[in-house]
């Protein structure tokens, strides 16, 4: 049974700092402003709807790294092993 997402939160100054990159992101890049708000639901919409998608490409990258660790690992042990005495 899979374990539900975890809501993800950030700290004040964290959210300031992304509210902030939001606000920026939309002047430079639209030539618009945003306030704060706008900003907030913004993030919180990306969060909820467009955050799971990073999260589990984020999980794939994470076990991918892992089985190229596991795979290196069981290459050391493997070499670790006493040839005559192998029965492979």
């Amino acid at each position: 049974m899979a374990t539900p997402l975890k809501k993800i939160t950030f700290e004040k100054a964290e959210r300031e700092a992304i509210v902030g990159r939001i606000q920026r992101y939309f002047a430079d890049e639209l030539d618009q402003s945003i306030g704060n708000i706008p900003a907030e639901q913004l993030l919180q919409f990306f969060g909820e709807i467009i955050g799971p998608f990073y999260y589990n490409r984020g999980l794939n990258d994470a076990q991918a790294a892992f089985a190229r660790i596991a795979d290196s690992f069981n290459d050391e042990i493997y070499g670790l092993e006493q040839r005559e005495a192998r029965s492979r």
